[in-house]
């Protein structure tokens, strides 16, 4: 059971952001520091990736765990309430994600995936980051 009002969920729903996300803000200061330019959310690349780098054909995507089905302990966590709506949904989430990083990798793209949990050891994101841009290893 849903302990807030439509109107109040609708209010908090109404608040998730999908582009400029706290996450995504860390990473692309993170790149820019790093010497890097890159363009955001290219719609006609699949899955408008979040960071897309042309001249060395890699993207980057930024992923809430509990949005997009991470492993850890968030992306793990499922509602309890309305279970007949949220399962599907973060199921389809985590199968378009798999989908459009195939097709960018079919149309010759790099792909990185960055999870929200990472987000909090800087040194290992700072790693992984240059290893990706400089080597082309995520």
């Amino acid at each position: 059971m849903d302990t807030l009002s439509p109107a109040e969920r609708s209010a908090v729903m109404r608040r998730v952001r999908s582009v400029d996300t706290t996450p995504e803000m860390v990473i692309r200061r993170l790149v820019h520091s790093m010497g890097f330019r890159y363009r955001l959310h290219r719609s006609d690349l699949p899955g408008k990736p979040d960071l897309v780098f042309p001249r060395l054909n890699r993207v980057i995507f930024v992923h809430g765990c509990f949005w997009h089905g991470h492993r850890c302990r968030a992306g793990r966590n499922r509602p309890s309430s309305n279970i007949e709506y949220w399962l599907p949904k973060l199921d389809r989430n985590a199968n378009r994600d798999r989908r459009n990083r195939m097709k960018l990798r079919h149309a010759g793209w790099r792909v990185l995936v960055v999870w929200e949990c990472q987000i909090k050891d800087k040194t290992a994101l700072h790693d992984k980051l240059a290893r990706f841009l400089h080597d082309g290893d995520g």
